[in-house]
């Protein structure tokens, strides 16, 4: 297969996107003829799962995506202009020149809008890339323009809409590529981490500082509860700072001024916490940041900041995932700015979040932190999804997405027929990032050890005898997500790097060709080595904090007040990535030259796991590897009333723990690290070199 078949949007077989056509009963006006979308049933909504009908007086706002013109030619050209060595390479468009060539036309714009309002829809929104048209009616009209009827399904704990039979159009809109919207397939989007404030949080003592500084035999429990030995290390309390920029070896090069200054990064979730830069200012001035006025902005729908929940969103969960992405960003790159955009709910839009920036290019650099359990979406909402996602390969911008944090959705119980990767993170058009366990060095910040993200909770037995010991095996908690795609064919760049092992796997009854493998770098994930992150938050009066005694601060004996926990997922790895690339891409910019898509230079780079590569290798876990942490949380989640054991949670957490997944730790490229993590300046060198024009010979 040609480089420029593999990376334009491939489905096997089993989810092939053939159209078809529906018969409609002959009327005395002789309807037109209309045509099946393919794909827009989702695959969830199976007859067994009905629990009712759908109430036809409900509202709904949807948007009719169209195609790019020339069918895949906006693809080859993304491509070509983000692979080294090509003559197109680094020819990136500006948005006016990517309309110019492949947005819709503006005839097949009209012709869309002027079906709705004859089906009695309101037209909404049209973007300046054309790429979808809003549309604002009721769900009795969607029934009878789009030939279907609506049900209510039960799908994993939620009571979700989808259209029953798929959605039917007049043949002579030929444009049109999907509708999003209609069903509820993204109220299933859930951001990777661990932690939902602002329901107050806090970590509870013991907890290191630096990885190795607070052991079983140099820190007592505070209520002299004897610890075993196997496991000598409690958790750290959550790196920040100077932690996390000495372990990639960031250090010199942000002190020199190579801190991403010039570059934008867009940070994409739903909703806005109202408290975000005042949060994130003050926990810069914790932890030896600079201040993010000037260099922060938002753009965010009025109405957006909305502080309630409902059945199907939840909005207070939301504002720790920003907090974490902002504050993750800032650290790794202190000089760039940061651009947050706020999609008004979880439910529809984080699609026209993203569309936002790319048909403005509003940033050189996008992390995303939120996506799908598996690649069970309908293919009518992911090829219009991965059509904007070419677009911004075009145009220069580096999309990055975090792999999940369910591993390979098998929950460690073996099943290979159920493993698969997550969405959006397996799109050959995004940098997926995976996740890993890390220990930062007491001394210089060094990178004490980095090993693959996949824990195992064992709890403590006989808690108060003599003799506590740990169970000698647990359940899977979560780790990195990763695996092999069932709907994207391998792109060029893994070729010849990912093994055919994990291309070729037979996971779903064999595969005619080599897929996608999920993911392709990491970085920091796991929530036992987390990331500090602070925000306001919301505690109960009277919170005590056992490291002094005494009630945590003056001004926050309860209410809402700014505070600090440890948290991950690769939720975190996504940002921290972004971040370090962000210095890479200032480089670039120095140079008079842009990174733009990720991928095609990162599987140029060398890897190691000894330093002597720009890329760290994750290897296996060894016997001489740490296996694990202790971990001490609070029963009630923020604080001790009495130092008893009925006020602590004690737990190990494991490192590397993979039995029962179908993905592993390799050496050189795997499916829980990919490529590994970034080596300091030899990685931003090597990038940077990758990525610079080539004189002609």
């Amino acid at each position: 297969m040609s480089r420029k078949s593999r990376m334009t949007y491939a489905v096997v077989a089993s989810t092939a996107l053939a159209a078809g056509t529906i018969g409609l009963s002959p009327t005395a006006n002789a309807a037109p003829r209309a045509d099946q979308l393919p794909g827009s049933v989702p695959s969830w909504a199976k007859a067994s799962h009905q629990v009712g009908h759908s109430n036809t007086r409900t509202p709904v706002d949807f948007r009719v995506y169209l195609k790019s013109r020339g069918g895949d030619a906006a693809a080859k050209y993304a491509l070509a202009a983000s692979t080294p060595g090509n003559k197109t390479y680094g020819h990136f468009l500006s948005p006016r020149q990517y309309n110019a060539r492949y947005a819709p036309s503006t005839r097949s714009v009209n012709q869309v809008k002027s079906w709705l309002r004859s089906q009695g829809f309101k037209v909404g929104v049209v973007p300046s890339n054309h790429r979808y048209v809003e549309a604002i009616g009721t769900l009795g009209r969607a029934a009878t323009a789009f030939h279907t009827s609506f049900a209510e399904y039960r799908v994993q704990g939620k009571t979700l809409r989808s259209n029953t039979r798929p959605l039917a159009i007049p043949s002579s809109l030929k444009s049109v590529a999907g509708v999003v919207g209609l069903d509820e397939s993204m109220a299933l989007v859930h951001t990777d981490k661990t932690v939902q404030p602002p329901a107050g949080f806090r970590n509870a003592q013991p907890c290191a500082h630096s990885w190795g500084d607070t052991t079983v035999a140099t820190y007592p429990t505070p209520h002299g509860q004897k610890m075993p030995t196997e496991y000598p290390d409690y958790a750290p309390c959550g790196y920040a700072g100077a932690q996390l920029q000495g372990a990639y070896g960031m250090t010199g090069a942000i002190a020199a001024g190579n801190d991403g200054r010039g570059v934008t990064v867009a940070i994409i979730d739903a909703y806005g916490s109202p408290t975000m830069l005042a949060d994130a200012n003050e926990y810069s001035s914790r932890h030896g940041l600079p201040t993010l006025d000037g260099l922060y902005s938002e753009h965010v729908a009025p109405g957006t900041k909305i502080r309630g929940d409902n059945s199907h969103q939840s909005p207070s969960g939301w504002s720790g995932e920003e907090a974490l992405d902002v504050e993750a960003v800032h650290t790794m790159a202190p000089g760039a700015n940061i651009l947050y955009v706020g999609s008004p709910n979880n439910y529809q839009d984080m699609d026209a979040a993203m569309n936002w920036i790319v048909s403005r290019k509003a940033a050189d650099i996008v992390t995303n932190s939120y996506g799908w359990s598996g690649e069970a979406l309908p293919p009518g909402y992911i090829k219009p999804f991965n059509n904007i996602l070419i677009q911004a390969a075009a145009e220069g911008i580096s999309e990055f997405f975090s792999s999940g944090d369910s591993s390979d959705e098998t929950g460690g119980q073996g099943d290979g027929s159920n493993a698969t990767p997550d969405w959006p993170a397996s799109s050959p058009w995004v940098t997926a990032v995976g996740g890993t366990s890390l220990g930062v060095g007491q001394s210089d910040n060094n990178r004490v050890f980095e090993l693959g993200w996949a824990t195992r909770k064992l709890t403590l037995q006989n808690a108060n005898s003599k003799n506590p010991s740990w169970t000698s095996d647990g359940p899977y908690l979560y780790g990195s997500g990763g695996g092999t795609s069932r709907l994207f064919t391998q792109p060029d760049y893994q070729a010849g790097i990912v093994p055919s092992s994990m291309a070729d796997g037979d996971l779903s009854g064999g595969r005619p060709q080599a897929m996608r493998v999920v993911p392709d770098v990491s970085a920091l994930a796991d929530p036992t080595t987390g990331m500090l992150v602070g925000q306001t938050q919301w505690f109960p009066k009277g919170t005590y904090d056992n490291t002094n005694g005494s009630y945590v601060d003056p001004q926050c004996t309860g209410g809402a007040c700014y505070g600090e926990y440890r948290i991950g997922g690769t939720s975190l790895a996504s940002p921290l990535y972004a971040g370090m690339f962000a210095l890479a891409e200032q480089r670039a910019h120095a140079a008079g030259y842009e990174l733009g898509f990720a991928n095609p230079l990162l599987y140029t780079l060398g890897t190691a796991p000894d330093g002597s590569a720009p890329q760290f290798d994750i290897w296996p876990k060894t016997s001489d590897d740490p296996q694990g942490a202790i971990r001490v949380d609070f029963a009630n989640g923020v604080s001790a009333p009495t130092d008893t054991p009925k006020s602590y949670a004690y737990s190990v957490r494991t490192f590397d723990d993979e039995e029962g997944l179908t993905i592993h730790v390799e050496k050189g490229y795997d499916d829980i690290t990919g490529l590994g993590s970034p080596n300091g300046s030899s990685w931003i060198n090597a990038v940077v070199a990758a990525a610079a024009p080539k004189s002609a010979g």
